[in-house]
């Protein structure tokens, strides 16, 4: 079974830039285990670790600035779309 990732197709008109980086033997092996598993290049299991990163430091962030603009404004529904909500609900007896 095939695992479901994102790893970009080669496109002529994104330029890839060529590295070396140092990793730790662990993390080596890891990225080749990951790499055969999902049948892509050790250099995508890189980048999709990167790029995974980043969406989660982004993540972060909205929810940092989320959490600051909320302890300072009250967060309040509208009561008339309360009451609407309300109203459509069925009635029950509890």
């Amino acid at each position: 079974m095939k695992a479901a990732v994102s790893v970009r197709k080669p496109n002529k008109k994104i330029k890839n830039t060529k590295t070396a980086i140092s990793v730790p033997q662990d993390i080596f092996k890891l990225s080749e285990n990951l790499a055969k598993k999902l049948n892509v290049s050790r250099s995508a299991v890189f980048a999709l670790g990167v790029q995974k990163l980043g969406e989660e430091m982004d993540d972060k962030s909205l929810i940092e600035n989320l959490n600051e603009y909320y302890s300072r404004n009250k967060a309040e529904l509208d009561p008339v779309v309360v009451k609407m909500a309300a109203l459509s609900l069925p009635k029950e007896e509890w």
